[in-house]
């Protein structure tokens, strides 16, 4: 914790533990000291916090110290509160206002009532959050004590939030930012526009989160605090992930991370995990996004974080959609949504019925897919949510489509790519700055041009000027030049169609080699599909043949083109492997892309990967009994597109060494080969190497695939997704 807390904290804290072992008489001093030292670490902490609070309840009876007494009931109740033990939360915090009343301490008594709205606030119990904050509020005001007021004003702000009432949620925080601005409470102006950033991030105003959340950072430098609490890394780490900048994003996020866990505040692991669970998501990582999200979601439920549960079930049917797991998504779609309509959360609410829209619209129920996504748009519009509406025009432009009413369909298209426009504005921007420097060069080579014209005339007039003896030597050069430029055509022209020739053969021979890759993969997949017939697995066969359909059927769409887009070749691969994971489920894979890479901007030639993952499957985990692994990670290493492929396996020296060394996998020897043809079709490096991963001491196989590819231009990529 010492390298978050900077120096003046430091130095205030040593200044009481200096003073503390000075003074050792057991009277109400020393628990005012003892109580100071308590509230200074008990965010750093808390067991030790613990333990001076024992101490000064031992001294409040001996000396019969009332306020003593109160005092430490009190801040027992915040620590429990930071253990997220609510319930023994608010039973001390009634003892301490009984105990103030009994003393006619106003202030304590105010600090008590906040304190169980605190804790209702936490179990999403956001009406009787509000009765005691505005308890609190009501005795802080008639004490004239605005940065009490301010205070309550913020939690208050907080739950409107949370409801998804983003205008009050401003109009509360604006209002206490002001007075605590007022009364010169540098450390709550900056949560104030820490808070107010966080709800510009939830309606995708990006650039005015992060102007608010620098307002925050440089409220923070001005204590000597720059990047204290958690919450606020933890925001920008969301912004940026938002924006697509993931290597912020996870500097952020696991600083974020770090303190929380060294704090022990559950609350905030399960928001760090959830953002993590984001990135994994958006890295295609779905395997470790679902792991992250359901971590999130058992803490929420061990601390009853009803706010935080909506979240967690919407995260984790999210990537249940998207990994096929559609009844297990339907199931936690309809909890979120009930959950989310028992706390009043708009936003929650908003994307459960999202989610099923998706699950109805994927079962073909269309009418209930078609009334779930418009009032799922009927919450975004309302709370102006950008990300959100995006996401619903595009669904409810499948949906209209799907019914068959295709002027909805049409409009809805048409708002998803003005929404589309909105948000990424910046792309816009750039393209605008391209095409000025495209502009700016033209002007330059039209210059270029008009200066080429005129000293052409220039020559034509002094050719003319030339006496008639030296005509006759210029039309000699003349002609020369001529028939030069006649023959150097002629060669090139005879060149050219060579070389046409070459590329024609070059283009057969793919064709020939692709040809052979569909029938062995066909093969394999029957023989499997043999498998479950034999032993009478009908439900596993019904739905492998559904699966395998699907999955042949893009494999044959695929390899009818010269190349494919990466993010398609991979969508094949996943398929692939999850049909392959249905005969046994015993298979764990990751597709992860390096977040430098594009998808949707590389071409490569299709069927490339996936021999190599099935002979992984097929061959990596002869007589092999542990957990099966197959990692593929692509990545781009002095622009070379690389391709990766890991196991865990026997490895392959352990396959050659049971083989007959005269014979080769038909797939690889194939993809071999067409490597060779494509590195010269595509003029870029193309190579296949295997490797035995027992010489890096580690098990299994690695194949590493070097990729010829096609990398398109960024406005070909856009209107290749829409």
């Amino acid at each position: 914790m010492c390298t978050i807390i900077l120096n003046a904290q430091n130095k205030k804290i040593d200044s009481l533990t200096i003073e503390l072992a000075k003074y050792k008489v057991e009277d109400s001093l020393r628990v005012n000291l003892l109580m100071s030292l308590c509230n200074e670490i008990k965010d750093l902490d808390i067991e030790k916090a613990s333990f001076l609070l024992d101490e000064a309840e031992k001294i409040s009876k001996k000396v019969n110290y009332p306020k003593g007494k109160a005092d430490v009931v009190y801040n027992k109740g915040q620590l429990e509160i930071i253990k997220s033990n609510y319930k023994e939360s608010i039973l001390k915090f009634k003892e301490a206002i009984k105990l103030y009343q009994s003393l006619n301490n106003r202030r304590g008594e105010s600090y008590a009532n906040n304190g169980i709205g605190v804790a209702y606030y936490a179990q999403s119990d956001f009406a009787n959050a509000i009765v005691y904050y505005k308890k609190s509020a009501a005795i802080d005001k008639s004490l004239n004590d605005l940065k009490g007021v301010a205070g309550s004003l913020n939690n208050i702000g907080n739950i409107y939030a949370d409801q998804g009432n983003y205008i009050e949620a401003i109009n509360y925080y604006t209002r206490s930012k002001e007075l605590k601005l007022k009364v010169k409470d540098t450390m709550g102006v900056a949560r104030a526009y820490t808070n107010i950033g966080s709800i510009y991030g939830e309606q995708g105003n990006y650039h005015k989160a992060l102007e608010n959340f620098n307002m925050a950072v440089s409220f923070y430098e001005k204590l000597g605090l720059s990047n204290y609490t958690e919450r606020l890394m933890l925001n920008i780490g969301m912004v940026y992930h938002n924006l697509g900048k993931i290597d912020k994003a996870l500097i952020y996020v696991n600083k974020a991370l770090e303190v929380s866990k060294k704090q022990n505040n559950q609350v905030t692991i399960a928001i760090c995990l959830s953002v993590k669970g984001s990135i994994y998501k958006t890295q295609l990582n779905y395997v470790n996004a679902l792991e992250q999200f359901q971590k999130a979601l058992q803490i929420r439920e061990s601390i009853n974080d009803k706010r935080g549960i909506g979240i967690s079930l919407n995260d984790v049917a999210d990537v249940q959609i998207l990994v096929n797991q559609e009844t297990k998504a339907l199931k936690n779609f309809k909890k979120a949504e009930i959950v989310n309509k028992e706390i009043g959360s708009q936003i929650g609410l908003c994307r459960s019925c999202l989610g099923l829209a998706k699950c109805f619209n994927s079962q073909k129920q269309y009418q209930k897919a078609l009334d779930y996504t418009l009032k799922s748009q009927g919450i975004a519009i309302d709370m102006k949510l950008l990300q959100l509406q995006k996401e619903i025009t595009e669904l409810l432009s499948i949906v209209y489509n799907n019914i068959g009413d295709y002027k909805k369909a049409f409009e809805s298209h048409q708002k998803y790519k003005t929404l589309n426009d909105s948000i990424f504005n910046k792309e816009n921007i750039e393209k605008i700055t391209q095409l000025e420097y495209e502009y700016k060069y033209k002007q330059a080579l039209d210059s270029a041009s008009i200066r080429e014209l005129k000293l052409t005339k220039t020559v034509l007039d002094t050719s003319q000027s030339l006496k008639k003896s030296q005509r006759n030597l210029l039309l000699g050069v003349i002609g020369f030049l001529v028939t030069s430029l006649i023959l150097g055509a002629i060669i090139f022209i005879l060149r050219l169609r060579n070389e046409k020739a070459k590329t024609q053969n070059v283009m057969i021979e793919q064709k020939l080699l692709r040809s052979q890759m569909t029938p062995h993969f066909i093969f394999n997949s029957l023989s499997v599909l043999q498998g479950m017939i034999l032993n009478k697995e009908e439900k596993k066969s019904v739905s492998y043949v559904s699966k395998f359909s699907k999955l042949l059927r893009t494999i044959l769409e695929n390899s009818r083109d010269k190349v494919v887009l990466l993010s398609q070749e991979l969508v094949a691969i996943d398929s692939y492997l999850a049909l392959q994971n249905l005969e046994n489920n015993r298979l764990i894979y990751t597709i992860s892309v390096k977040n430098t890479i594009h998808t949707s901007m590389f071409k490569i030639p299709p069927m490339l990967i996936q021999p190599f993952v099935e002979n992984a499957v097929e061959h990596a985990f002869v007589n092999f009994t542990g957990t099966r692994i197959i990692n593929i990670e692509i990545t781009c290493v002095n622009e070379d597109l690389v391709c990766a492929i890991k196991d865990n396996g026997v490895g392959v020296n352990y396959i050659k060494e049971g083989k007959n060394q005269t014979k080769k996998s038909l797939s690889t020897t194939i993809t071999a080969e067409r490597l060779k043809i494509l590195s010269k079709d595509f003029k870029r490096k193309g190579s296949v190497i295997i490797e035995d991963r027992k010489k890096y001491n580690e098990l299994g196989t690695i194949v590493t695939l070097i990729l010829p590819y096609i990398k398109l231009q960024s406005d070909e990529s856009i209107n290749h997704r829409r």
